[in-house]
């Protein structure tokens, strides 16, 4: 290393800029150090943790000269928990903050020339979560307690009062806590693997006050669990399931295969738009509806469908979009993975009086790849919301091949968006980039791409 910067040493820098997940940016002597909780334009003392070939990480010790767009956390956890690391940011700062980011990440990348859309923001970016997932387990004081893991680690740090979470369900989960303390039933010890319970899950529905409770045990049986429903339903009449999970495997995956259902139908219903949908235990749903509904009227008012269009939905969930796109199209083909997903969007499209939808449960690679080269369906619009990897290799080859009009992208993870957009910009003209703000004082952002089939191609 041909730098000077030292491990446990102190510095004093001024922040230049701010990374992708807020962090700032510095520089000593034209090397690059990322300092959490720090925004650009500030002055602080810092102790450097980490230093590695090309960069290094530091810490603050003192704000020196603060910005003006900095203001009083409201919450006493989220510097170790990591839920939401833009808190101590202006809200209004923290879209310019994302939407600079991914714009850097269009300009390092990409051939064209793109400006970013400013970021569509939460009117109330409170309590917007509709999902929670508390661990439970043993302090370091050997009495059990319920929370959220901290930062990068599984110490469970106790529940305050959590922002981002609905207050509804947090108290829900509380008073579940609370009967199972009193009653002496086991926690699971991670350490050991011994003890029952291991986390409780909460959903809501926003719209609806729908709501289902989880509790994901390392057996079959919870004690007295006819009593804690009773006890549940009796003080919470909003609730109208109750499941349990069993999840007896050492594995950092919260769910396991089996739900039990002790009340209620083992779903709830909410409203995204004008269609209601029923979510289950293991279906994915959009954490902030209020403002998957604004991602979801982008996505299609972009996409122009008509109803002479055949729509690819890929990673299709519940059948969310599909759903909505359905009523602007010809045909909509839904591909997920997760069968229990696709039984669940199959029973959305019934709910909802929809016919001109299929949902196929498989591979989007291999279901893709089939629905054109083995049944000869071409589609005239893709829309595609992956998980963070971004798309596969020969799914983006099968569109490149086939060519629709439109390619929508949805992405949860700008650097995977951007990558893919790069290898489809020589066929297509990106048309529009719009993020979303679905996760408001948190890192991540959420990106609407259109893509256009370039003249003569």
């Amino acid at each position: 290393m041909n730098h000077s910067i030292k491990k446990n040493k102190e510095y004093t820098v001024e922040i230049i800029d701010n990374g992708f997940k807020g962090e700032g940016i510095a520089k000593i002597n034209n090397f690059t150090i990322f300092i959490p909780n720090c925004l650009k334009g500030e002055k602080v003392r810092i102790l450097i943790v980490k230093v590695l070939t090309s960069h290094a990480f530091g810490k603050v010790l003192e704000i020196l000269k603060p910005s003006n767009k900095r203001k009083q956390s409201d919450c006493k956890t989220y510097q170790r928990c990591g839920g939401c690391s833009l808190r101590h940011i202006q809200y209004e700062e923290t879209l310019k903050i994302k939407q600079n980011a991914i714009q850097s990440l269009v300009n390092k990348t990409l051939k064209e020339e793109k400006q970013v859309q400013p970021v569509l923001g939460m009117q109330n970016p409170y309590h917007y979560r509709n999902k929670a997932q508390y661990p439970v387990g043993i302090g370091k004081n050997g009495k059990p307690l319920i929370g959220v893991f901290a930062n990068r680690t599984h110490e469970i740090i106790p529940i305050c009062e959590c922002f981002l979470q609905n207050q509804k369900t947090e108290k829900i989960a509380k008073f579940i806590f609370d009967f199972i303390v009193k009653n002496n039933i086991s926690i699971y010890n991670e350490k050991e693997k011994k003890g029952l319970v291991r986390h409780i899950i909460t959903k809501i529905g926003i719209k609806t006050n729908e709501i289902m409770c989880i509790i994901v045990i390392n057996a079959k049986q919870i004690p007295k669990e006819k009593e804690l429903t009773k006890q549940i339903i009796k003080n919470f009449p909003e609730v109208k399931t109750i499941i349990k999970n069993s999840n007896t495997k050492d594995t950092n995956v919260i769910l396991g295969k089996e739900n039990i259902t002790l009340y209620g139908n083992g779903y709830i219903k909410d409203k995204l738009g004008e269609y209601t949908f029923k979510i289950s235990p293991l279906s994915f749903y959009q954490v902030n509806p209020i403002q998957a509904e604004k991602l979801y009227q982008e996505a299609i008012e972009q996409a122009d469908i008509s109803k002479e269009d055949v729509v690819f939905d890929l990673y299709c969930g519940i059948g969310t979009i599909s759903l909505f796109m359905s009523s602007y199209a010809k045909k909509v083909y839904g591909i997920e993975i997760i069968d229990e997903a696709v039984e669940m969007a199959k029973e959305n499209a019934k709910l909802n009086q929809v016919e001109n939808v299929e949902f196929i449960a498989g591979d989007v690679e291999e279901v893709f790849d089939s629905l054109i080269h083995k049944r000869r369906v071409y589609p005239d619009v893709i829309l595609v919301d992956p998980p963070r990897k971004g798309l596969d290799a020969k799914s983006i080859a099968n569109i490149l091949a086939i060519k629709p009009k439109k390619v929508v992208y949805i992405s949860c993870n700008p650097a995977t968006l951007i990558r893919d957009l790069e290898k489809m910009e020589n066929l297509y003209e990106i048309k529009n980039m719009q993020p979303v703000d679905m996760f408001p004082f948190t890192s991540h952002v959420e990106c609407v791409a259109v893509l256009q089939l370039k003249e003569n191609m």
